[in-house]
């Protein structure tokens, strides 16, 4: 299983370098390798957008160290707390990201895809 992220970002070589970055840190800290992917962006409306697939284990492992401090953060489900959790590292950044679940802007609650 891995949850799949669409990235919406004004600078895709910057921002996928800093999620590489991030993930990468994630991965040092819970000893784990190959736990994630970052494609190649498409770009429209000024914008770039691609897609970060993360492992679930390694979600639920940086969930398992950082116990009730991963709990407190915004969102249900695992899912939408790592979310949260990456939003918080790119705010530390000046660059413009927007995460959100693959799965569900495919869904038709949005009706645009």
């Amino acid at each position: 299983m891995r949850v799949n992220i669409n990235v919406s970002a004004t600078d895709y070589d910057k921002s996928s370098k800093e999620i590489v970055k991030v993930l990468s840190g994630l991965e040092e800290m819970v000893h784990e390798k190959d736990g994630f992917t970052v494609t190649d962006s498409e770009f429209a409306f000024g914008w770039h957008f691609y897609v970060v697939s993360v492992r679930s284990d390694l979600v639920q492992k940086l969930a398992d160290q950082m116990g009730s401090d991963f709990s407190k953060l915004k969102g249900k489900g695992n899912e939408k707390k790592f979310l949260s959790w990456m939003t918080q590292k790119m705010e530390k950044t000046s660059l413009r990201v927007k995460f959100a679940i693959k799965e569900e802007m495919e869904s038709s609650k949005y009706g645009i895809f």
